[in-house]
């Protein structure tokens, strides 16, 4: 679990590292889902699983690669040219909320006990918290609207992949390569809108976004697998409390990214209000 925070929790510093190495949003993309997908089916072979073969499980594999990899990662990336990588973890961990929401909009979710109404109410307190739009130090802007539809958008993605994908008898190794695949696919049709390769990309750029790919994409999926098979999904949930703690603390010992006290106590509100809302579901 320790090692999966890590690997998990690091995606955003390597995305800042990359940005800062003159890569774009659209080209850390599509090498991070590229690379993402290499890696997996290098591990889905080892371990005897074979790619989905018929075609309605590749149509749901285009929907979910877009609302679970192509467009959060996009904008991620897009979020973090202007906001720190810890407050877009931070950000980032506010997707149960959503999932949540969304849930009782379609349906899925029958009621709103008062644990989990307090938890979307403490949890949204804490994204304002963490945002402060009203004062003038705050957070606004089009990096954070990306960031918060990049929450969105891994719960919108959740709720698909788990009403089609999941528990289909697709290994989930080679389910999550062919999704990347997928969504490697989608962001390089993309690719001749978001111009040529940039020459001036410097090594560490590139570095950063080999490490985002190989290790905080494809080897974390592999470790999350491996989680929810030995120890059960209420284990592998809890990695998601540590992911803004990780990425909050990298950004700053590696990048000098100041934490405020109003910061910690947003996340901190934010994880708890995530904790509330799943106590109802893990009673049942």
């Amino acid at each position: 679990m320790a090692v999966l925070a890590l690997l998990w929790g690091s995606g955003f510093l390597w995305i800042k590292l990359a940005l800062a190495g003159g890569l774009s949003p659209l080209h850390i993309t599509v090498l991070r889902c590229a690379l993402g997908a290499g890696t997996l089916l290098l591990l889905a072979r080892s371990a005897g699983q074979r790619l989905p073969r018929d075609r309605r499980t590749w149509g749901h594999l285009v929907v979910a690669a877009l609302l679970c990899n192509t467009l959060p990662f996009l904008l991620l990336a897009v979020g973090e040219q202007q906001v720190d990588s810890g407050v877009a973890g931070a950000l980032n961990a506010t997707t149960p909320l959503w999932s949540l929401v969304i849930g009782l909009a379609l349906g899925a979710e029958r009621g709103l006990r008062p644990a989990r109404l307090a938890g979307l109410l403490t949890g949204f307190a804490g994204t304002l918290a963490i945002l402060a739009p009203w004062q003038r130090g705050g957070l606004t802007g089009w990096g954070v609207a990306a960031l918060l539809a990049a929450a969105v958008s891994y719960a919108a993605a959740f709720a698909y992949m788990a009403r089609h994908l999941i528990g289909r008898g697709t290994g989930p190794l080679a389910l999550s390569a062919a999704q990347l695949l997928a969504a490697t696919g989608i962001g390089a049709l993309a690719l001749p809108a978001g111009g040529s390769a940039p020459e001036d990309a410097t090594f560490a750029g590139l570095g950063a976004v080999v490490l985002l790919g190989v290790l905080a994409t494809g080897v974390t999926f592999h470790l999350n697998s491996r989680i929810i098979a030995d120890e059960g999904p209420v284990t592998a949930a809890a990695v998601g409390y540590l992911l803004p703690v990780v990425s909050v603390a990298l950004g700053a010992v590696a990048l000098g990214e100041r934490v405020g006290m109003r910061v910690v106590a947003g996340t901190v509100l934010v994880l708890a209000g995530v904790g509330l809302t799943r106590s109802g579901r893990r009673a049942a």
